[in-house]
């Protein structure tokens, strides 16, 4: 006979106070509504069970003072008010009123959304050239701490600011819908007040006069600036390689065009072991088509990830039928022939080139700013020009951790220092010194990371890769400096807040 499915805790009706202990969590109903009912630090706190972002279940994460961090892509919540305090979600967290009557805790009413902030230094108007992710985090963010002055979005491209990561996993392998990938629906730029201008170039930046220079002819004023242009795919530069069978992916129309090459296609030949590149190939997988994937390095993705954790990927790959010709390059593309370096040809129908990107420094070499494979910032995410910021893939910092200067290209970075960059518009003055975070998915397997590791000397596993529940640590001189995990979340979040704690001792 089969077991009855527990019915979940109705907390309006009251909990012992005593069955929840300090730094725990307890899952139940209020109406409708999946909540969490909190007890952290001697106080009682409700919050929806989902994060915001992707739905992600707050339960299997972990407090952090007075926070919760979702164990899949790790935003941060106040637990008072629900505000999101870190991307990748924008979005606040519904909150309820707790009442404690005696030895008895009752989950009441709903509490109102969070107000913005009150500025009284403002600069005259902000414009944010770049329509990505981090584009987007720092609007928000000026409009949640108050600011109340004109807010310009130029962007090149297209469509509006979208779910990048999602164009390379759920929505190129089919399994996510059109509309959601926009981050924000249209008509929250009106309310908001931000004025989005796509198709349209910035192509000088006139720090003295706090001008911007576009490419239709007009000129924008500024009182503080946000360069945030992401990077490029880098093009391939062989013959053959500049016509319509060639596809790059880097936009929501990129990805549109893949999908609509993919619906009339048998066969791909994804160029580069790249995360880009392998997500390609697991999504073009999920969609039928048979993939090949040729690539200069003898392991995918050993710089990053070391050679276990790139064996395993391949091997994961290859158990899924994608074929891999390592150590090649392409030579020349005719057609639909394609011949690599060492003299095979491979029959496919397009290309996907995956093979890294480039930081979008032009406008910033051509403004004057200072440029260093990518536009040199502070700590406070600021170029050498009063009131010029820049955040993203572009921007290289000072990174406290390492006492190196380094830049990132990861999507949750990129917003969490445009969130940074948009309050030290407003005089802030806060240091960005968040741990790097990403993830990288391959059919039902999630690769998550924290940290920078550029060299290391030692890898560390715990656990099995071949039964997907390992944690991979990169060890310099014998201390961690970044974290892997495959089927470990909350693992992945205990190894942040360890690097968030050594950081700040620093």
């Amino acid at each position: 006979m089969a077991e009855a499915e527990a019915v979940p805790v109705d907390l309006t009706h009251g909990i012992p106070a005593e069955s929840i202990a300090d730094g725990s969590m307890l899952a139940g109903r209020v109406g409708e509504n999946d909540v969490l009912l909190v007890r952290q630090a001697g106080q009682f706190f409700a919050v929806r069970a989902q994060c915001t972002h992707y739905r992600g279940p707050l339960a299997d994460g972990i407090l952090v003072g007075t926070t919760i961090r979702c164990p899949l892509h790790h935003a941060c919540f106040d637990l008072a008010t629900g505000d999101a305090l870190r991307a990748p979600a924008l979005d606040p967290l519904p909150c309820w009123r707790v009442e404690r009557q005696g030895a008895t805790v009752f989950v009441r009413e709903p509490l109102p959304v969070p107000t913005a902030r009150t500025r009284t230094v403002q600069p005259s108007s902000i414009v944010i050239v770049g329509g990505g992710g981090a584009g987007l985090a720092a609007a928000d963010m000026l409009r949640r701490e108050g600011y109340d002055g004109a807010i310009a979005m130029v962007s090149a491209d297209a469509d509006p600011p979208v779910d990048r990561p999602n164009l390379s996993k759920d929505y190129l392998a089919g399994e996510a819908q059109d509309d959601w990938i926009p981050l924000w629906p249209p008509d929250l730029y009106a309310e908001r007040r931000i004025d989005l201008v796509l198709q349209t170039r910035a192509d000088l930046v006139e720090p003295a006069t706090r001008t911007v220079l576009l490419d239709d002819g007009s000129r924008r004023q500024f009182g503080a600036l946000l360069i945030a242009t992401g990077a490029e795919p880098i093009r391939l530069p062989i013959p053959g390689a500049d016509t319509t069978d060639v596809l790059y992916l880097r936009t929501f129309e990129d990805s549109r065009t893949i999908i609509a090459r993919a619906a009339m296609a048998t066969h791909v030949l994804v160029v580069g072991a790249s995360f880009i590149g392998l997500e390609v190939a697991a999504a073009l997988r999920t969609r039928g088509l048979a993939v090949t994937v040729v690539a200069p390095e003898s392991r995918p993705l050993s710089r990053v990830m070391g050679e276990e954790l790139g064996g395993f990927v391949q091997a994961l790959h290859e158990a899924h039928g994608v074929v891999f010709h390592l150590g090649q390059t392409v030579a020349s593309i005719s057609g639909r022939r394609v011949t690599l370096s060492g003299g095979t040809t491979v029959d496919a129908d397009f290309v996907v080139v995956g093979a890294g990107v480039r930081p979008a420094v032009a406008l910033a070499e051509r403004s004057g700013l200072s440029t260093d494979r990518g536009i040199v910032v502070d700590e406070f995410l600021e170029t050498r020009a009063p009131g010029v910021f820049a955040a993203g893939d572009v921007a290289r910092w000072p990174d406290r951790r390492s006492g190196q200067s380094i830049r990132v290209e990861h999507w949750v970075v990129a917003q969490r220092q445009a969130q940074t960059a948009a309050r030290n518009m407003l005089r802030r003055r806060e240091r960005f010194d968040a741990v790097p975070f990403f993830w990288s998915q391959h059919y039902d397997v999630t690769i998550r990371y924290v940290g920078h590791a550029e060299r290391w000397d030692r890898v560390q596993i715990d656990g099995s890769l071949e039964a997907r529940d390992a944690a991979i640590r990169f060890l310099q001189g014998g201390i961690p400096i970044a974290v892997a995990t495959i089927g470990r979340d909350r693992e992945c979040l205990e190894a942040e807040l360890a690097f968030e704690s050594a950081q700040s001792k620093v």
